[in-house]
């Protein structure tokens, strides 16, 4: 078959980006096409897809413009529109924010959609930026995204099949597209050797958290129990808020920004426990990598974390988004005998096992075997 992958956007590595790499891998032929593409924005990813053949819309050739989606969002159906994928038998769209899945394709080839999640600025989620607290943009936003709800919904008939990323994804895309879809969760770079036993202290060191710094994320939450418990908490990542973070942030707070996959893994293999306080988070990979550690994850319970992380099982859950909440799930977690934590760790490892890169890859692969078969008749 002759392949296409279509991914919103190649300006920032996550999860999403996570799932094109390993949709590659399994169609290493394919052509790439997305809105726009900076690869020295990529950081250490970029070795992954400097060699690919990328195709990019005509916004994302723009100078100065293509680096400010959100002010130009109206033109989203004028880009994913304006490509022509008559020449592939097969087209799977990698659709989040930027909307993918809204390309046009025709019989005999088949779409199908790998769905990240619904557009949040369109549906009420919080968003990394706030822009509703200006009222000019909080204008313009209304009428664009009006609009842009109206193409959402019926741009997402077009895929001949959906695939969610996790269950809350599902529960939302039967909610907004009314839609059924089928559950594939991402891959997730589960660390080969398993648990290994902690260097120093018998429970790790310190906290640690993955993640963009960004509103959404919470990570001020993390920041202030740390600042209330003085436990040492690590944070991996960079963003927007990295400056107001670090302002509030206490002596035992260490911001490493972005690490090199060496840097990574050796930051893991000392940890206590991974600390996420992301809300209405679709799956959330980074909670699962640190489980393949062995490392127990303590999450506010929202969105699609409590389809892997389990009370008193692998993690603890807090139903609060406040520094109390965690605090005394924490503090739950430091009372652990220490053979009950390491059957806690155990039982997060076994839990990321379930969402390995092969595991992804025969899913994928079963799904479009079974779904060309049936659009053949």
């Amino acid at each position: 078959m002759k392949v296409a992958l279509i991914h919103d956007q190649l300006t920032e590595f996550g999860g999403s980006e996570r799932v094109l790499v390993a949709l590659k891998k399994i169609f290493p032929q394919a052509d790439i096409y997305t809105t726009t593409y900076n690869l020295n924005s990529l950081g250490s990813h970029k070795n992954l897809i400097k060699n690919w053949k990328i195709h990019t819309s005509w916004f994302g050739k723009i100078p100065i413009i293509n680096r400010y989606y959100s002010p130009f969002r109206f033109l989203t159906p004028l880009i994913w529109e304006s490509f022509d994928f008559s020449g592939y038998d097969l087209v799977i769209s990698s659709s989040g924010s930027w909307m993918s899945k809204g390309i046009k394709t025709t019989k005999p080839t088949l779409h199908i959609s790998y769905v990240h999640h619904p557009p949040r600025y369109l549906y009420g989620y919080e968003t990394a930026i706030e822009w509703q607290k200006h009222f000019i943009i909080k204008i313009y936003a209304y009428i664009v995204n009006h609009f842009l709800r109206i193409w959402d919904f019926e741009s997402s008939q077009r895929p001949d099949y959906l695939i969610a990323n996790s269950i809350e994804t599902q529960k939302r895309i039967e909610k907004f597209y009314r839609r059924d879809s089928t559950v594939i969760y991402p891959p997730v770079n589960v660390h080969p050797q398993g648990v290994q036993k902690q260097n120093g202290h018998p429970k790790g060191d310190y906290f640690l958290t993955v993640s963009r710094l960004a509103k959404a994320k919470h990570i001020d939450v993390l920041i202030k129990a740390a600042n209330i418990l003085k436990f040492n908490l690590k944070i991996v990542g960079s963003g927007r808020d990295s400056e107001r973070l670090r302002e509030v942030a206490v002596p035992t707070v260490e911001f490493l920004g972005n690490t090199t996959d060496k840097e990574f893994k050796k930051v893991f293999s000392h940890a206590r426990a991974f600390l996420f306080a992301a809300r209405d988070e679709e799956f959330g990979i980074a909670p699962v990598e640190a489980m393949g550690y062995g490392i127990p994850v303590i999450a506010f319970n929202s969105g699609g974390v409590p389809e892997y992380v389990k009370n008193g099982v692998n993690g603890y859950l807090f139903d609060e988004l406040d520094e109390n909440s965690l605090i005394y799930q924490v503090k739950k977690l430091e009372s652990l005998k220490e053979t009950e934590y390491l059957k806690m760790r155990k039982e997060a490892r076994k839990t990321a096992e379930r969402f390995t890169e092969e595991k992804f890859e025969k899913n994928i692969k079963d799904f479009i075997k079974n779904h060309a078969r049936a659009s053949r008749g």
